[in-house]
Protein backbone atom coordinates (compact mmCIF):
# COMPACT_ATOMS: atom_id res chain seq x y z
CA UNK A 1 0.00 0.00 0.00
CA UNK A 2 1.35 3.36 -1.14
CA UNK A 3 1.11 5.88 2.32
CA UNK A 4 -0.02 9.55 1.24
CA UNK A 5 2.87 12.00 2.00
CA UNK A 6 0.15 13.94 3.89
CA UNK A 7 -0.60 11.51 6.33
CA UNK A 8 2.70 11.76 7.71
CA UNK A 9 1.51 14.99 9.56
CA UNK A 10 -1.36 13.40 11.31
CA UNK A 11 0.84 12.99 14.65
CA UNK A 12 1.44 16.45 14.33
CA UNK A 13 -1.93 17.12 13.89
CA UNK A 14 -2.55 15.08 16.94
CA UNK A 15 -0.16 17.15 19.33
CA UNK A 16 -2.18 20.24 17.91
CA UNK A 17 -5.30 18.37 19.02
CA UNK A 18 -3.88 17.85 22.33
CA UNK A 19 -2.11 20.93 22.80
CA UNK A 20 -5.06 23.31 21.96
CA UNK A 21 -7.31 21.13 24.53
CA UNK A 22 -4.67 22.47 26.97
CA UNK A 23 -4.72 26.05 26.00
CA UNK A 24 -8.89 25.74 25.90
CA UNK A 25 -8.75 24.36 29.34
CA UNK A 26 -6.08 27.14 30.61
CA UNK A 27 -8.22 30.22 28.97
CA UNK A 28 -12.06 28.93 29.29
CA UNK A 29 -11.72 26.26 31.95
CA UNK A 30 -13.48 25.87 35.14
CA UNK A 31 -11.46 28.30 36.99
CA UNK A 32 -12.34 30.81 34.85
CA UNK A 33 -15.69 30.19 34.69
CA UNK A 34 -16.19 30.21 38.55
CA UNK A 35 -14.17 33.22 38.92
CA UNK A 36 -16.84 34.70 36.58
CA UNK A 37 -13.74 36.08 34.31
CA UNK A 38 -15.01 36.08 30.69
CA UNK A 39 -12.31 35.07 28.74
CA UNK A 40 -13.01 37.31 25.56
CA UNK A 41 -12.33 40.44 27.78
CA UNK A 42 -8.44 39.02 28.70
CA UNK A 43 -7.90 37.04 26.08
CA UNK A 44 -4.56 34.93 25.12
CA UNK A 45 -0.94 36.98 24.03
CA UNK A 46 -0.54 38.22 20.90
CA UNK A 47 1.77 35.45 19.69
CA UNK A 48 -0.38 32.45 21.45
CA UNK A 49 -3.28 33.79 19.53
CA UNK A 50 -0.92 33.57 16.28
CA UNK A 51 0.27 30.53 16.96
CA UNK A 52 -2.73 29.22 17.40
CA UNK A 53 -4.65 30.75 14.58
CA UNK A 54 -1.97 29.58 12.51
CA UNK A 55 -2.32 25.98 13.67
CA UNK A 56 -6.12 26.06 12.76
CA UNK A 57 -5.81 27.30 9.64
CA UNK A 58 -2.97 24.69 8.72
CA UNK A 59 -4.79 21.63 10.39
CA UNK A 60 -8.11 22.89 8.28
CA UNK A 61 -6.06 23.04 4.97
CA UNK A 62 -4.47 19.39 6.21
CA UNK A 63 -8.06 18.01 6.36
CA UNK A 64 -9.11 19.71 3.19
CA UNK A 65 -6.06 17.79 1.38
CA UNK A 66 -6.76 14.91 3.17
CA UNK A 67 -9.45 14.18 1.06
CA UNK A 68 -7.75 13.40 -1.99
CA UNK A 69 -6.48 10.49 -1.34
CA UNK A 70 -8.93 7.58 -0.58
CA UNK A 71 -6.56 6.60 2.81
CA UNK A 72 -8.57 7.65 5.92
CA UNK A 73 -11.22 9.82 3.88
CA UNK A 74 -14.30 8.27 6.05
CA UNK A 75 -12.34 9.84 9.30
CA UNK A 76 -11.12 13.52 7.49
CA UNK A 77 -14.86 14.10 6.46
CA UNK A 78 -15.66 13.19 10.27
CA UNK A 79 -13.47 15.32 11.86
CA UNK A 80 -14.88 18.09 9.38
CA UNK A 81 -18.13 17.63 10.34
CA UNK A 82 -17.13 17.80 14.12
CA UNK A 83 -15.56 20.67 13.52
CA UNK A 84 -18.53 22.92 11.33
CA UNK A 85 -21.10 21.22 13.70
CA UNK A 86 -18.88 22.24 16.61
CA UNK A 87 -18.45 25.63 15.58
CA UNK A 88 -21.61 26.53 15.01
CA UNK A 89 -23.15 25.28 18.32
CA UNK A 90 -20.09 27.18 19.79
CA UNK A 91 -21.19 30.27 18.45
CA UNK A 92 -24.84 30.09 19.51
CA UNK A 93 -23.82 28.99 23.16
CA UNK A 94 -23.27 30.00 26.82
CA UNK A 95 -19.55 30.85 27.72
CA UNK A 96 -20.28 27.63 30.27
CA UNK A 97 -21.08 25.29 27.36
CA UNK A 98 -18.12 26.42 25.29
CA UNK A 99 -15.60 24.44 27.10
CA UNK A 100 -18.00 21.22 27.16
CA UNK A 101 -18.64 21.76 22.98
CA UNK A 102 -14.54 22.05 22.97
CA UNK A 103 -13.87 19.07 24.93
CA UNK A 104 -16.20 16.98 23.04
CA UNK A 105 -14.88 18.27 19.86
CA UNK A 106 -11.55 17.68 20.43
CA UNK A 107 -11.97 14.07 21.92
CA UNK A 108 -13.91 13.23 18.65
CA UNK A 109 -11.36 14.66 16.36
CA UNK A 110 -7.80 12.94 18.29
CA UNK A 111 -9.94 9.91 18.05
CA UNK A 112 -10.47 10.16 14.24
CA UNK A 113 -7.10 10.78 14.38
CA UNK A 114 -5.74 8.02 16.23
CA UNK A 115 -8.49 6.11 13.66
CA UNK A 116 -6.84 6.50 11.13
CA UNK A 117 -2.99 5.94 12.08
CA UNK A 118 -4.37 2.58 13.08
CA UNK A 119 -5.60 1.89 9.94
CA UNK A 120 -3.15 2.96 7.94
CA UNK A 121 -0.73 0.71 10.65
CA UNK A 122 -3.21 -1.81 9.88
CA UNK A 123 -3.27 -2.15 5.75
CA UNK A 124 0.69 -1.96 5.98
Amino acid sequence: MDIPLLLYLAPLCLLFEVWQLVIAERHIGIKQIERGVDPRDKGPGELLSFLWGSGIVLYWVWMILMLVPKTGRIQIVCMLIVSLAGYSLRRNSGLKWILVILTVEGAVRIGMIVSLLGSTWRSL
